[in-house]
């Protein structure tokens, strides 16, 4: 973790703590490691799983996150703030430009958005660059991924006829709340969701999840603000990549023919 994103982190838990009067919960406490509860609780689960989805969609909250990567080793700091007018704002640290540089996602009603943020390291001026219309994915190249689990999923874990198998385990370790093992049933069509293991608390607030690209659980939250602003203004791009950037490439310097 980088030192000027925990910075970040906590100067915007604060400031939600300052506008919306709220207080800090307390971290989640270590429990067993995920495994089935029984086959006989997967039609109970895919209930309460719809009924998770349906108190998260309307739940507001600014929360702190740790991401461990899969990939790269790597443990980054996520802050998720989902406003109670239905705005979002996801930032990972070291999530784009190979690993180096911090990125928020945001959602409006007019439409997703690929921002930069400035810290300490990198005193940039943030900006935004649309993305992808309201209610639409990311596209992979620019995305750090973990932006979905928070709001990109829930209308699938709604709806009881997607094409999802849904069974409760054993919370991950260190979760709190209710876990569900989700997995396609539908084999021959690509996944409707990220599937793996995701746990919520009894109002909806994710508190961890384990898929292919890493393991989310989480570590403070506070009251959600009343909306979320894009943090600069829009730019015509490009919007950043995944992949790091090739330094420029040095000609050789041209000496001079004697006189």
């Amino acid at each position: 973790m980088r030192p000027h994103f925990l910075s970040l982190s906590a100067a915007l838990l604060l400031g939600c703590l300052a506008a919306c009067g709220g207080s800090p919960e307390a971290a989640p406490t270590t429990s067993a490691s995920a495994t089935p509860t029984g086959d006989d609780t997967a039609p109970q689960a895919r209930v309460d799983l719809a009924a998770k989805a349906a108190l998260a969609q309307d739940k507001a909250y600014a929360a702190l996150y740790t991401l461990d990567d899969d990939g790269d080793g790597r443990q980054h700091n996520v802050v998720a703030t989902i406003a109670a007018d239905g705005t979002w704002r996801v930032d990972v640290s070291d999530a784009m430009l190979g690993s180096t540089t911090d990125v928020s996602i945001v959602s409006t009603a007019a439409g997703l958005y690929q921002c930069t943020v400035a810290s300490a390291s990198n005193p940039v001026i943030p900006s935004c660059v649309k993305v992808a219309a309201a209610g639409k994915r990311v596209p992979k190249d620019n995305s750090p991924q973990v932006e979905r689990l928070f709001r990109q999923w829930l209308p699938v874990f709604r709806d009881r006829q997607a094409a999802l198998s849904v069974t409760e385990v054993q919370p991950l370790s260190g979760a709190q709340g209710t876990c569900y093992s989700i997995d396609s049933i539908a084999a021959s069509i690509k996944a409707p969701v990220d599937i793996g293991i995701y746990c919520y608390a009894a109002d909806g607030v994710l508190t961890a999840a384990r898929v292919g690209f890493g393991v989310l659980k989480l570590v403070s939250q506070v009251a959600g603000p009343k909306t979320v602003p894009l943090p600069g203004p829009e730019s015509p791009g490009p919007a950043m990549g995944q992949d790091a950037v090739a330094p420029p490439v040095e000609l050789p310097s041209t000496v001079a023919s004697p006189a």
